[in-house]
């Protein structure tokens, strides 16, 4: 069954206690992703874009409230059954891309299919085809010091999609990359969220996010300050 909603929260909130202070890294949080949608979270640091996304991923509990991934309640899963959603559910890309340096291009790709119980020889294949997908075919075999930081970049968002992923998590994915790079992995990033239907939710300061994002989310000390969508920021632009 197909949910509308494929990521949901109600009253999300995270606290950490730091001597006498209480900090709220998230205070209340409400928002429905859409299934398909590309989410732009964007906010300075310290807004809490980077606690959101563990609480989504299922990384870290909250102190309140509730994530809902198609509809489950992700708190009320047990220790296996939240490995298994992250493992075929979500894909992580990081800003530091998180590649393991031993191992060749192929072999990063591959790894979340060796968790997931996929044989070698499909392994080898779609690993193979989503490093062609994202333009490295060429570089298979190569290591990661052997890549430029898009290159890398590249590898993780192939590796990011091995298990086919409903959702895909990109915390500051072009925050380590000159412009021309930035541009060319939001691009690829698009051009998946438009041709598999993934969901893509990304947290950036990144400006040219906007151009590609449905809507953009912004928080403020761990609270929604407004949601807008891409259509309504080109006409308050075109009013400028």
């Amino acid at each position: 069954m197909k949910y509308e909603y494929t990521v949901e929260t109600e009253d999300l909130a995270k606290y950490y206690t730091m001597g006498p202070a209480i900090v709220k890294a998230l205070d209340g949080i409400d928002l429905r992703v859409r299934r398909g949608e590309y989410l732009s979270v964007m906010g300075p640091s310290g807004s809490g874009k980077t606690t959101l996304f563990n609480m989504i991923g299922g990384l870290d509990r909250p102190t309140r409230g509730r994530v809902y991934i198609d509809e489950v309640d992700i708190a009320k899963l047990d220790a296996y059954e939240l490995a298994w959603l992250r493992c075929r559910k979500i894909g992580y890309i990081f800003q530091t891309f998180n590649l393991i340096p031993v191992l060749t291009a192929i072999e990063n790709v591959m790894l979340p299919m060796i968790f997931a119980g996929v044989p070698r020889e499909e392994r080898i294949k779609k690993a193979t085809e989503l490093l062609q997908r994202v333009g490295l075919g060429d570089r298979l075999y190569h290591k990661p010091g052997e890549l430029s930081g898009g290159q890398q970049q590249r590898v993780a968002i192939a590796r990011a999609l091995a298990n086919d992923p409903a959702i895909i998590l990109a915390d500051e994915p072009t925050a380590n990359l000159d412009m021309k790079t930035g541009l060319e992995i939001i691009g690829v990033m698009r051009e998946l969220n438009q041709e598999k239907g993934v969901t893509v939710i990304t947290a950036t300061h990144d400006l040219k996010m906007i151009d590609v994002s449905d809507r953009i989310v912004y928080l403020r000390d761990g609270k929604v300050e407004r949601i807008e969508t891409r259509r309504e920021i080109a006409i308050e632009t075109e009013e400028i």
